[in-house]
C-alpha cells in the first residue's frame, strides 16, 4: 500500500457512515410508513431528521470502536512506548503490525530507532569502561614508581630505571588522551578539509623515514613497489594513516623479516598494500581489530591503546575509502586501503 492508504481510509470510513446512515434511514421509514407508524405526512420531515440522527450516532459509533480497535491501539502503544523511550528505556519494543501501510511503517521505524539507541547506549558504556582501565594503567604504573624513587635505598640504576618507565607512561597517557581527542573529533566530522595535491608514494616513503629508529632496531627490509600517484587529499591525515599502519607492522614483525608496500591505481580504486611477516592475529582479532580499545589477544595488549586503528578507519572513511586486513597466526598481516580517485 502506499503513502495515501491512511487518507483514503478515513475517505472511505466517511463514506460508509453516509451510505449506511442512508440506506438505514430509508428503510425504517418504509417501515414507518408501511406499518402506518407515521399517519400524518407533516411529521415525516421531524421523523426523517430524527431517524437519520439516531442511525448515523449508532452506525458511526460502531465503525469508530472497530477502526480504534485496528488504528488507534497500536498508536497508543507507540504514544506508551515513546514516552518509556523519553524515560531512558530503550528496551522497549511495539509489536509490528502485519500489513504494510503507514502505521505498520512508523512501527518498524520505531523499532528500528529503540535498537539503534540501545546500541549507541551500550556502545558508550563500553567506551567509558575501556577508557577507564586503560586510563587507570599508566596512573597506577606512575603512582607505584614515583613512590619507589623515594626510597633512599636504590641505586642509581634503579631510579634511572623507574625514571624512564614513568616517563614512558606518561607518553603513553599523553598519546591516548591525543588519541580520544583526535577521534571525538573526526567522528562528529562528516567531511574532510584541508585538501591539497601531493603524491602518495613520496608520503608512503617519508613516514617510512620517520620510522627509521624502530625497523632498524630490528633490522626489518622494505620491499617497496609504489606507482608515481599525485592524490588530491587531507595529507595530514593520511600521513598518519600510513605511520600507523607501518608502525603496527613494524611491532609485531620478526628481527630479520620485511615489510612490503604497494601502491597503484587499481580500476577506479587507488590502492595500498602493507603487509608484514609478523605475529599474525586470529579470525577474532582480525574481526574486530579496529573496534576502539580492541587490542587482542595476549601478545598485543602491551602495545598501544586499542585506539590508532579506529583513527585509521575513521580517516580512511572520511576520505570515501575503505580499509580491510588480511592475517593468520605466524604468518604475518595485510591491510589494504582503496581510496576513490580523484576526478
Amino acid at each position: 500500500m502506499n503513502r495515501r492508504t491512511l487518507n483514503l481510509a478515513l475517505v472511505v470510513f466517511v463514506f460508509l457512515i453516509m451510505a449506511c446512515s442512508a440506506a438505514s434511514t430509508g428503510l425504517i421509514i418504509h417501515l414507518l410508513y408501511r406499518y402506518e407508524l407515521i399517519s400524518d405526512i407533516r411529521m415525516a420531515p421531524t421523523v426523517l431528521s430524527l431517524v437519520s440522527l439516531g442511525v448515523s450516532i449508532v452506525i458511526g459509533t460502531t465503525l469508530a470502536l472497530a477502526l480504534s480497535r485496528k488504528v488507534l491501539k497500536p498508536l497508543n502503544e507507540l504514544i506508551e512506548a515513546t514516552r518509556e523511550v523519553a524515560r531512558g528505556n530503550f528496551e522497549v519494543e511495539v509489536e509490528e503490525l502485519d500489513k504494510d501501510n503507514e502505521i505498520g511503517e512508523l512501527v518498524k521505524s520505531f523499532n528500528y530507532m529503540t535498537r539503534e539507541l540501545k546500541g549507541i547506549g551500550m556502545f558508550h558504556r563500553d567506551f567509558i569502561n575501556n577508557f577507564s582501565h586503560e586510563l587507570k594503567t599508566p596512573i597506577a604504573s606512575i603512582r607505584g614508581f614515583a613512590k619507589q624513587l623515594q626510597n633512599s635505598d636504590l641505586t642509581d640504576e634503579q631510579r634511572k630505571e623507574y625514571a624512564e618507565i614513568i616517563v614512558s607512561e606518561a607518553e603513553r597517557l599523553t598519546n591516548m588522551s591525543s588519541n580520544i581527542l583526535l577521534l571525538t573529533k573526526l567522528e562528529n566530522q562528516e567531511i574532510i578539509t584541508g585538501k591539497e595535491d601531493f603524491f602518495l608514494d613520496e608520503q608512503i616513503r617519508s613516514c617510512i623515514l620517520l620510522l627509521q629508529q624502530q625497523w632498524e632496531e630490528k633490522n626489518i627490509d622494505f620491499e617497496l613497489d609504489l606507482d608515481p600517484l599525485k592524490y588530491f587529499g587531507n595529507e595530514e591525515m593520511l600521513s598518519y594513516v600510513w605511520t600507523n599502519i607501518i608502525s603496527n607492522a613494524i611491532k609485531f614483525s620478526e628481527p630479520n623479516s620485511s615489510i612490503s608496500i604497494r601502491c597503484a591505481e587499481e580500476m577506479s580504486d587507488v590502492k595500498v598494500n602493507i603487509k608484514d611477516e609478523g605475529i599474525g592475529m586470529d579470525d577474532k582479532t582480525r574481526v574486530h581489530i579496529f573496534e576502539k580499545f580492541y587490542q587482542g589477544d595476549s601478545s598485543r595488549k602491551s602495545e598501544g591503546n586499542g585506539l590508532g586503528l579506529s583513527l585509521v578507519k575513521r580517516v580512511v572513511e572520511l576520505c570515501g575509502g575503505r580499509i580491510s586486513v588480511k592475517s593468520q597466526i605466524g604468518k604475518g598481516s595485510e591491510f589494504i586501503v582503496r581510496l576513490p580517485k580523484n576526478e
